[in-house]
């Protein structure tokens, strides 16, 4: 039977499924991935992209932060693709029941998608240091400056940078939903970047599929591995 067939069966079989997505799923929208020979950590930039979105570059060049990320971050312009809008649907249809995430532009939700859990933060969340006022995507894109609210305190966005810890009731909830699910679907992700990648341990359901281009270390692990562009995959999955 084809890969994609099967995983059709899979789906059609399941009533309790999550989708466990990492920067992969958003590159057919138009989104530079990391890792890629094309992604962010290949640019050239003054300083590597590790270290320009990390806690302390943050607090000590503020200024150049926003630089780069007004320049690289801004997920506004980007719609969904097919595959967003594919598990939109199944949740519609009550078979899946979350999306954990390691993006963070939002495109699920623009797709339709109601319970995303985001594991680093999402750049449509911005939150003043001083006085916590929220501040929405846009007030922070179009901007020219360091965003400061009108408290005086600056604006950091809601998002997991290097050194700082995962929201623990994020964490939690993603534990919780992997734990309870019949079909575990990981895709777009290498599975390297601790700790989110560990949380497919958690996994106890029937059947685990990889959707990936390329092969990852949970590969034996998996029921079903299928090395192909998450694009053709949830186009052929129809529904």
């Amino acid at each position: 039977m084809d890969k994609i067939e099967e995983l059709k069966e899979i789906i059609e079989k399941s009533n309790n499924i999550v989708f466990f997505g990492g920067a992969g799923v958003s590159t057919e929208s138009g989104i530079p991935d990391f890792r890629s020979k094309d992604g962010l950590y290949n640019q050239k930039y003054k300083f590597p992209p590790e270290e320009i979105l990390s806690h302390t570059f943050f607090m000590n060049n503020t200024e150049e932060f926003y630089k780069f990320y007004r320049e690289k971050m801004n997920s506004l312009k980007y719609e969904p693709n097919i595959t967003h809008i594919k598990l939109a649907k199944l949740e519609k249809q009550g078979k899946l029941k979350a999306i954990v995430t390691q993006n963070i532009d939002g495109l699920h939700q623009k797709a339709g998608s109601k319970n995303v859990l985001e594991l680093h933060g999402s750049v449509l969340r911005n939150y003043c240091m001083k006085c916590n006022k929220f501040y929405d995507a846009e007030f922070i894109f179009n901007g020219k400056e360091i965003p400061k609210c009108e408290c005086g305190g600056i604006i950091k966005p809601d998002v997991v940078l290097y050194e700082e810890a995962l929201n623990d009731t994020t964490v939690q909830n993603s534990i919780k939903a992997i734990y309870n699910a019949d079909l575990l679907i990981v895709a777009g992700t290498s599975l390297t970047v601790q700790p989110a990648s560990g949380l497919i341990n958690y996994f106890k359901g029937n059947k685990l599929v990889l959707i990936n281009k390329d092969s990852t270390i949970y590969d034996r692990k998996a029921d079903l591995v299928i090395n192909e562009s998450l694009g053709k995959v949830f186009k052929e999955i129809g529904g």
